[in-house]
């Protein structure tokens, strides 16, 4: 499913028109992104929970050369699900 996807089925679920269904998900990315750049969490319940993820600087190899090289620390983001959301996707699945 891709974004525009996601945005008709949001906007079907709930009656809502399409624009405002694209609204609130714009809406929903930017709290999340602005509050894990701020270093919290966002926790949904029956969902998940989205989470920043610190890696440390590490060496590495240049796949195409072989050579020794420092791969620099990052920040990336972390999601992990509810019980309740993998309990619904292996009922699903099954």
């Amino acid at each position: 499913m891709n974004k525009t996807e996601l945005v008709q089925a949001l906007a079907a679920a709930t009656g809502a028109p399409q624009a405002g269904a694209a609204r609130n998900l714009e809406a929903f990315v930017e709290v999340v992104a602005s509050e894990l750049a701020r270093g919290g969490e966002v926790a949904i319940p029956g969902f998940g929970t989205f989470k920043r993820a610190e890696r440390s600087e590490r060496a590495g190899r240049n796949p195409k050369t072989g050579e020794a090289m420092t791969i620099a620390a990052s920040t990336s983001v972390k999601f992990s699900p509810a019980s309740a959301l993998k309990a619904a996707v292996n009922t699903a699945a099954a």
